[in-house]
């Protein structure tokens, strides 16, 4: 199964991306070429460089976070109540049509 996954760049380009079941919103931006992620750690929550702000109606349709994940986000430059890892973010059928804001930059 697959789900489609909004990624809007700062600048509001949208991109739209269809994710396979399973796989982490990281490795489907990288593997999309979408601007704004650059999952410097390769996805193992070691870093802040996949952060995404999530869009307030997604927010709570999310898993929680773990302890990990939030660590990771104080590196974040521009961290919010939206902020997330893409690479904690796994695709599921719950989650199709999910938008997801990239940063102006990761750090």
């Amino acid at each position: 199964m697959t789900i489609k996954v909004t990624y809007i760049e700062h600048d509001g380009t949208e991109r739209e991306v269809v994710v396979e079941e399973g796989v982490n919103l990281m490795d489907a931006a990288l593997d999309n070429m979408v601007p704004g992620i650059d999952g410097d750690c390769g996805g193992v929550c070691a870093c802040a460089t996949c952060h995404v702000h999530v869009a307030p109606d997604w927010a709570d349709k999310l898993p929680a976070m773990e302890d990990t994940e939030n660590a990771m986000l104080e590196l974040a430059d521009s961290r919010d109540e939206y902020s997330r890892l893409a690479c904690q973010i796994t695709a599921e059928p719950t989650l199709d049509g999910l938008v997801l804001h990239t940063p102006i930059g990761q750090h």
